[in-house]
């Protein structure tokens, strides 16, 4: 089973995405398929040495600009690396799809050309958060701003698949993001999503506030798009900013500096947990196809675990698994 991915996404591609799809086919034993301009692909594999058998190569003459709104390239980008990346996963052989590239093009392209699983109404973007009990995961943190109290349920649904199979939470416990714990806080949309939430999910646990996000209170979050998304956006501006303090205080002391040396491993430990590069793509739930989305400053360790962890969804049948899971519920 081949991984599409995306050669020209992300914000230093095809550099960084032909050489993490080089390291993948080396460490993981898995075939690519580079979508993107053939002849600027072509030139970065040159770099490289690989088993030439594992990499294939489809030509795509459009590129999409990070900037580039949804419509524009669904109407004036059709032969783009995501539409045509997008195309092959209807073909026999083709498993997954990753993209470091525009966000709202990737989940545009995919509704449109693999449409929805039957019982879904709109995708959500799942990632993992690090936490006190070694991970969240929260859904949707990106891809659905006008969310619905049903949608948001059905995030669920997906969500404790995703943990079950992926995660390995065999009962993972879901939780509502929102400003406090008692059932009356938050939006219209938070209070009817509890009551929903409440009535028709069994592993529904209550409302979480933003604060137990990283204690683990909560297997699972479910949220809006937007919420998600400045959830995700401050949770990395926090451990960049505390990286670097903690590092500049380091500095200032020799006797710290000794200290940091003897817990080098320790640290080393702690900044892989943080790390998005460590955990691979977001999958975008909901799409009837497997479909991940990476950071868009993705390096090639990042692609490289981004197209593991594709592999991962294949081999755990998670596509199925949610399907069948909405069927059982629709």
């Amino acid at each position: 089973m081949k991984i599409v991915v995306d050669a020209m996404g992300g914000d230093f591609a095809p550099q960084n995405v032909v050489a993490g799809a080089v390291e993948a086919v080396k460490e993981y034993n898995v075939c690519v398929t580079l979508v993107g301009i053939s002849e600027r692909i072509e030139e970065e594999l040159k770099k490289h040495q690989f088993p030439k058998d594992s990499i294939e190569i489809v030509h795509a003459p459009d590129v999409v600009a990070m900037n580039d709104a949804a419509t524009v390239v669904m109407r004036q980008k059709r032969n783009s690396s995501i539409n045509i990346g997008m195309g092959l996963l209807k073909k026999e052989g083709y498993g997954a799809f990753v993209s470091a590239g525009n966000t709202g093009a990737c989940v545009a392209a995919s509704t449109f050309v693999l449409g929805m699983i039957p019982g879904v109404d709109r995708p959500g973007i799942g990632c993992i958060f690090p936490s006190l009990k070694k991970f969240t995961f929260i859904i949707d943190v990106g891809a659905n701003t006008a969310a619905k109290p049903e949608h948001l349920l059905q995030y669920a649904k997906m969500a404790k698949v995703y943990a079950r199979t992926v995660l390995d939470r065999p009962e993972p416990s879901i939780g509502l993001l929102n400003i406090g714990e008692e059932e009356c806080k938050g939006t219209g949309l938070e209070k009817e999503a509890h009551k929903l939430l409440e009535e028709k999910e069994p592993l529904f646990i209550g409302n979480i506030e933003a604060n137990e996000v990283f204690t683990g209170k909560s297997d699972c979050i479910v949220c809006d798009g937007y919420v998600g998304n400045i959830t995700l956006k401050v949770a990395e501006g926090m451990v960049e900013s505390i990286g670097k303090l903690l590092k500049r205080e380091i500095m200032k002391n020799p006797i710290a500096i000794f200290g940091a040396l003897l817990l080098k491993s320790s640290l080393s430990d702690a900044k892989k947990s943080v790390d998005y590069s460590e955990h691979g793509a977001a999958p975008l739930l909901g799409i009837d196809g497997l479909v991940l989305i990476s950071h868009g400053r993705s390096t090639p360790k990042a692609i490289k675990n981004s197209i593991r962890a594709a592999k991962e969804q294949i081999e755990h049948n998670v596509l199925k698994k949610i399907k069948e899971e909405m069927a059982q519920n629709a």
